[in-house]
């Protein structure tokens, strides 16, 4: 929703923010949604068959251009592929948001009288529960504010956008000489690495210092891998139907729904901070886990092996190697993104229309311009209000009863990431306005509405502004409104990149749009200054 490994915003006033990337002010650990990152056959003049415009793109029924008839491709059998994508784009994201929703858990570990006092530590997270709103900050005579903890938000969103973007880039350009299943694969590890050692440092005891450096560590660590994560699996999309990006933008989006109900309950049930990072991050470790198992399942599916060769073959070899694919039994064994050894074997003419090995990012980028400022726009002005502006509205209604302690964690969070996520889903049976229309880079200009009108909710504090939608269902409605363009509009430029290029071409489209999401949210991070200074 994100991802992206969903996904950050920066406040003048509290540090940073962002959906699915980082926390908000001063209300605590933040869900993400931040959000944040497609091919066809091999013949040269066509591309992956879309569905018309305003229709949908349904997976594993699109149709092919080339020799073959729709009746010989193989079809996703139980949507198997498409929930495995599903599955993918939830392990890019929910780790980083599980991350940011322990962000209580962190700075109390640095709220320390005595740095080298490790039991006072201990007896803060003995006491401290999880609140989303305003924390009760421990009592002056046990501990004080130090200054790590006041600069926490600030060096976590330098360790985290700025390797989120330089290997973003990085991944534009390199993945074409780094094997697939190593980027996926060692990512994934990488990332289950950091959160069992996180989950492990839970239960130990160390000063104020060394925990700060190692916390940081492993935020550059999970934005690095999540970077590489994230981009190639939209290049990695791009292999298949356009309803296939679907998935991964939607898995992303439940993420930071999952992160908003954690949240919530862990306030429900007032459980101590550290029970509630462990579980955080073990929690991560299992889905991370899920997603290394399907990774690898997918080269067992008929489906996900045709379009793998689709890229490689000529129009005329096409029904041969789905055939050489089939009878295989060992191509099922084979790693995502390698041949099967039958085929590998098999001496090839390459066919006169296959496409170099290697292509011009400017000139895919000239291809996608039009889409490629679509998504970063819609996250910039998306971070740019969630969270830096939307986490500080408070309620008009709410008084001293129990709506005050929740209304940020639901009307702010849990409303952004449902609705964000029902526009990301959306696509899967949806897809106006197509790839080629203007309508879409407008629309996600228009979002630029969404500024006065959050901004003139009941933001406090607030210097320049008046109220004029105090109420909370004004609220409400307009975070649900922005949520869900952002999700639909995210989506379905992510989904149409690859198809604005070349076949050969739609795996380096996908990791090229991951990027600009990526930039999307480092603009909106330093948006996120203004507007909130405008209030």
């Amino acid at each position: 929703m994100c991802p992206v490994l969903p996904f950050c915003t920066l406040d003048p006033h509290a540090g940073p923010h962002g959906p699915g990337l980082l926390p908000g002010p001063e209300i605590g650990p933040l869900p993400r949604d931040p959000p944040g990152s497609l091919g066809s056959p091999p013949s040269v003049d066509s591309e992956r068959p879309l569905a018309p415009e305003g229709e949908s793109c349904q997976p594993g029924t699109s149709a092919h251009p080339g020799s073959m008839t729709t009746s010989q491709q193989p079809q996703d059998r139980y949507k198997a592929v498409w929930l495995i994508f599903f599955m993918l784009g939830l392990g890019t994201l929910l780790p980083w948001n599980f991350f940011m929703t322990a962000t209580g858990y962190f700075t109390t570990r640095l709220n320390v009288t005595d740095t080298g006092n490790a039991s006072s530590v201990a007896a803060q997270l003995s006491k401290a529960t999880p609140a989303p709103a305003t924390p009760a900050p421990p009592s002056p005579e046990r501990t004080e504010r130090t200054s790590l903890s006041a600069i926490f938000n600030n060096v976590m969103t330098l360790c985290a956008m700025l390797p989120l973007l330089l290997f973003a880039c990085l991944n534009s350009f390199l993945h074409q000489k780094i094997p697939q299943s190593v980027r996926i694969l060692g990512s994934l590890v990488a990332i289950l690495l950091v959160f069992l050692a996180t989950a492990v440092l839970v239960k130990v005891q160390m000063d104020a210092l060394p925990f700060f450096v190692i916390t940081m560590v492993k935020i550059v660590l999970i934005n690095s891998f999540g970077a590489i994560l994230q981009g190639s699996l939209f290049g990695l999309a791009g292999l298949l139907p356009a309803s296939y990006t679907t998935p991964i933008m939607s898995g992303q989006g439940l993420a930071g729904f999952f992160a908003s109900v954690a949240m919530i309950c862990a306030i429900a049930s007032k459980s101590e901070l550290s029970d509630s990072a462990f579980g955080y991050f073990i929690t991560a470790c299992v889905v991370v886990v899920l997603a290394i198992i399907c990774y690898l399942g997918l080269p067992r599916l008929e489906f996900y092996r045709y379009y793998q060769q689709l890229k490689l073959e000529g129009p005329g070899e096409q029904e041969t190697k789905l055939d050489l694919i089939s009878k295989d039994p060992s191509a099922a064994r084979q790693p995502p993104g390698e041949e099967p050894r039958a085929i590998r074997e098999e001496p090839r003419v390459p066919a006169p229309t296959a496409q170099p090995t290697s292509h011009s990012v400017k000139a895919i980028l000239k291809n996608i311009s039009g889409l490629a400022f679509s998504v970063c726009f819609v996250f910039t002005v998306t971070i740019g209000l969630f969270p830096a502006v939307t986490s500080e509205v408070q309620s008009s209604i709410a008084g001293s009863g129990d709506w005050e302690k929740y209304f940020t964690p639901v009307s702010c969070f849990l409303t952004f990431n449902v609705f964000d996520w029902l526009g990301r889903s959306l696509t899967a049976v949806f897809t106006w306005p197509g790839k080629d229309s203007r309508w879409l880079p407008s629309l996600a200009v228009a979002r630029l509405v969404f500024v006065p009108l959050l901004l003139l909710c009941n933001v406090r504090p607030r210097r320049h502004l008046a109220v004029v939608f105090r109420h909370d269902a004004w609220f409400i409605l307009f975070m649900a409104a922005f949520a869900f363009s952002n999700g639909y509009l995210a989506s379905l430029c992510m989904c149409f990149g690859p198809k604005k290029v070349k076949p050969s071409e739609a795996g380096t489209a996908g990791t090229v749009m991951a990027f600009f999401l990526c930039l999307g949210l480092a603009l909106g991070a330093i948006v996120s200054f203004l507007f909130r200074a405008i209030v």
